[in-house]
């Protein structure tokens, strides 16, 4: 994709941030990008399947956003852009019901091509039970190069995030936002770090809030960059287990920290150990499940 094409895809994701799916069949319909401009916006409400009045204010805005430079734009504020056909675009998303067509990154893109990520999920409401799994956990993981995926919300995916940062690691956190928030705002100061030193990515364009419908969404991502899950906390209505869906559904496996029989925060764990998942109380198990189990490493 020559920049004028990635310029125009750029603009109309900032105005309709379409997933890869929808992207494609806009494609087949008007053979490239640079041809949107171009088409009516009756032709545009039946590729997309919307109302004319959407279509009309998407090319309306579209072409606004063709007179910025977005490219400079989001370098100005150290944030990498990351389409479908990036050499850092991880091809395991290809592999979802809907990948996105764009990642915004900040921060070491280069961890995306790492082979070796684990992701690491749980309860917003963990208890310290999380913080002292993830002292068993965390550091064999390390030792071994494993790069630690998660999702930047509050309570077990902050804790996976700063015990890999403790331990020496490297993680990356998976957004439901744009950029130019911070969400939960108490993550501030582990999100500048991670910035700095690790990677932070997201499917939003910058401006996009934090909504609720958007986390659910952001859970496919930290599973399609995994080869596997680790659940430390989850209760049984726990967002946690949407990410085990989708890993799931991909083969993937699923590592689990048996929890007290007393604690709600454990009764989605037990669950899932019930469902056939590896139950696990260190990291090392992780590596050598993957080792003499699936012949890697």
């Amino acid at each position: 994709m020559n920049e004028q094409s990635l310029q125009h895809l750029l603009a109309l994701h900032y105005v309709y941030p379409l997933t890869f799916n929808v992207y494609k069949k806009l494609i087949q319909s008007i053979e490239s990008i640079d041809n949107l401009s171009t088409i009516s916006p009756t032709k545009l409400a039946n590729i997309l399947q919307t109302s004319l009045k959407k279509s009309e204010t998407i090319l309306q805005n579209y072409l606004k956003m063709l007179q910025v430079d977005l490219l400079s734009a989001y370098e100005a504020e150290s944030i990498k852009t990351v389409p479908y056909n990036d050499k850092y675009y991880p091809k395991s998303l290809f592999e979802l019901v809907d990948p996105p067509t764009v990642l915004y990154a900040k921060g070491d893109v280069t961890l995306l091509t790492k082979e070796r990520k684990i992701a690491i999920v749980g309860s917003r409401n963990a208890t310290n039970y999380s913080s002292m799994a993830l002292d068993f956990i965390i550091p064999p993981l390390v030792e071994q190069n494993f790069v630690i995926v998660s999702g930047l919300a509050k309570g077990a995916d902050s804790l996976a995030h700063t015990s890999t940062i403790h331990y020496g690691g490297k993680t990356i956190g998976v957004l439901g936002n744009g950029f130019f928030h911070v969400y939960p705002r108490e993550n501030r100061s582990l999100t500048e770090e991670m910035v700095k030193n690790h990677l932070l990515i997201t499917e939003y364009p910058p401006y996009v809030g934090p909504k609720k419908w958007q986390f659910p969404m952001r859970n496919r991502i930290i599973s399609g960059i995994s080869e596997a899950i680790v659940v430390t906390e989850a209760a049984l209505s726990s967002g946690t287990l949407i990410t085990t869906d989708h890993a799931l559904e991909h083969g993937k496996d699923i590592f689990v920290v048996p929890g007290p029989i007393h604690s709600e925060l454990s009764k989605g764990t037990n669950q899932l150990l019930k469902e056939g998942a590896i139950p696990i109380w260190n990291g090392y198990q992780i590596v050598e499940e993957r080792k003499l189990f699936l012949g890697k490493y």
